[in-house]
């Protein structure tokens, strides 16, 4: 088992906890994904989540509508010019989550013991002895002794909004179910989780169809989270389909959320450009005991592959508390040490009483993590797993981040026109940050001009350690390395503190046809 390595030298370490963490223009190397909506839409507050390291913003589709999503994506347009920070735009689809609808809001009060009724007859009123689901085929699905949950937040265990239930029988196309824990469940709408068992509805739904074909294309949407991701062919489909709307270069990070989903996982990660660990659905779905195996074995294969991971519930608590609980500060530093390209904030900042706190103490616990990370072990791993003989660009990319352990380097440097450059760098985990100095490509169709770039930058803000940097356009048939795109991001990383006087930073850029490592070290002036 790869994955969750530390460095500690005791006489140090111990010293380096009784003293304050140390701040930098970058929170942390760990990016952080913050899912935008009632306590955290507004631009003042947007603007204090991008300061605080808020690196990519999450649109819940399966929370109100395209109208209400469109009026916060327009604020995090304005925040983002107000503070001058990039920020990447992430859809996340509904995909087949099984919903009760309780359509007058009022609290349904369920007992220990009791039994309650699930039905697809969604014309009836939700109450403590029935639930209307919208899925016909629940009780073909299901058999005595599955366990399914509903709650406006699914189960942790925890809390009280949630209901476990047991299936004793099905009558037609009626469930009926044993209740395992008291409960109030309130809310609209509730959403309803069968354990390990196969939900015959298409993952990309014509809902999110719908979504996608207008909102994420009017707004060009960099990531798009598909839910419930249970196949390879899944992450197929939606390509296909972003191609037929215009969207060819949005990326598509598939969400493992059940059983299904872990089994094709190999095969989903090749098609993918990211992973997300859902672990919400999946820490139901699978035994407690088994959770943290399927998060190290998955995060090291992302790894090796250098495909993008985030991992989702991590501070809980934090919704209603302004301090996470010390299991959840140590699952959150572990993430990191297992490997962990981000962390994925939902209801902490969604509807959370505390969403920038939540960032800023996300983040401190991620930076502190990757100071004791194992970075020798992870580069010899990849090294490994990638072979011999290694791509041109493989090879230059792990010698650039070898130098720059070795000479000590503040940063790395890489010019880029697809991104594709900075990920490769990341894949080594480099303990410095890496600018990626984006270079828009210039293109004319014989009618008018276009470049592109922007959605290449943003895109890259998911991965570990990679911070774009904007340069001027320049024609597609042309190639970076002339030298302004290291003197840009070399006046960008002094002007924000990165770099001082004498540091050395190691350069990757692609000059003629070859790929080149340099090492240059400041100046005074």
């Amino acid at each position: 088992m790869q994955g969750g390595r530390m460095v500690v030298e005791e006489s140090v370490r111990l010293a380096s906890i009784l003293t304050p963490s140390k701040l930098n223009f970058f929170p942390s190397l760990t990016k952080i994904v913050a899912t935008l909506g009632p306590k955290s839409r507004s631009i003042e507050v947007i603007e204090s989540c991008l300061t605080s390291g808020m690196s990519v913003a999450r649109f819940d589709f399966s929370w109100l509508d395209s109208e209400y999503h469109q009026e916060t994506l327009e604020n995090l347009r304005k925040a983002v010019k107000n503070v001058k920070k990039l920020c990447a735009v992430m859809l996340d689809t509904v995909g087949p989550e099984l919903q009760v609808f309780n359509t007058n809001g009022s609290p349904i009060e369920l007992k220990n013991d009791d039994r309650v009724t699930i039905t697809p007859d969604i014309s009836k009123v939700p109450s403590s002895g029935i639930l209307p689901v919208n899925y016909a085929e629940l009780a073909k699905a299901v058999k005595k002794g599955d366990t399914i949950f509903v709650g406006q937040y699914l189960f942790t265990g925890s809390e009280t909004t949630s209901v476990w239930l047991e299936v004793i029988e099905t009558n037609g196309e009626d469930v009926i179910c044993l209740v395992k824990n008291s409960a109030t469940l309130s809310g609209f709408i509730l959403t309803m989780h069968v354990a390990q068992v196969h939900i015959n509805l298409p993952t990309l739904t014509e809902t999110d169809k719908q979504v996608i074909s207008t909102w994420g294309s009017r707004n060009s949407v960099d990531i798009i989270s598909l839910s419930y991701t249970r196949h390879a062919e899944d992450v197929q489909q939606l390509r296909a389909f972003l191609d037929a709307h215009n969207l060819t270069e949005t990326q598509i990070f598939a969400k493992i959320e059940n059983v299904e989903g872990l089994r094709h996982f190999d095969d989903i990660l090749q098609e993918a450009d990211g992973i997300i660990l859902s672990r919400g659905n999946l820490g139901i779905d699978l035994p407690p005991e088994k959770v943290f195996l399927f998060q190290k074995a998955a995060l090291h294969k992302c790894n090796m592959m250098g495909k993008t991971a985030i991992v989702t519930r991590v501070v809980d608590s934090m919704t209603d508390n302004l301090r996470p609980t010390r299991a959840e500060a140590t699952d959150v530093a572990n993430a990191v040490l297992d490997g962990a390209d981000g962390i994925l904030l939902g209801a902490e900042t969604l509807r959370g009483l505390y969403p920038v706190d939540a960032i800023k103490t996300v983040g401190r616990i991620c930076a502190e993590a990757e100071t004791v990370y194992d970075q020798s072990a992870h580069f010899k791993s990849v090294v490994k797993h990638v072979g011999e003989p290694m791509s041109h660009l493989e090879s230059v990319a792990s010698s650039a981040v070898r130098a720059a352990v070795k000479v000590k380097a503040a940063i790395i440097v890489v010019v880029t026109m697809s991104g594709r450059a900075g990920r490769l760098i990341a894949k080594y985990r480099p303990p410095m940050p890496v600018l990626a100095v984006v270079v828009p490509r210039l293109r004319s169709n014989s009618l008018k001009w276009s470049f592109s770039g922007a959605l290449q930058a943003r895109q890259s803000l998911a991965v570990r350690g990679v911070y774009p940097v904007l340069t001027s356009p320049t024609v597609s048939s042309g190639s970076p390395g002339d030298g302004s795109d290291l003197s840009l991001a070399l006046s960008y990383a002094k002007s924000v503190g990165l770099v001082k006087p004498h540091d050395r930073v190691v350069v990757f850029q692609k000059i003629g046809d070859s790929s080149v490592v340099e090492i240059v070290e400041l100046h005074d002036t």
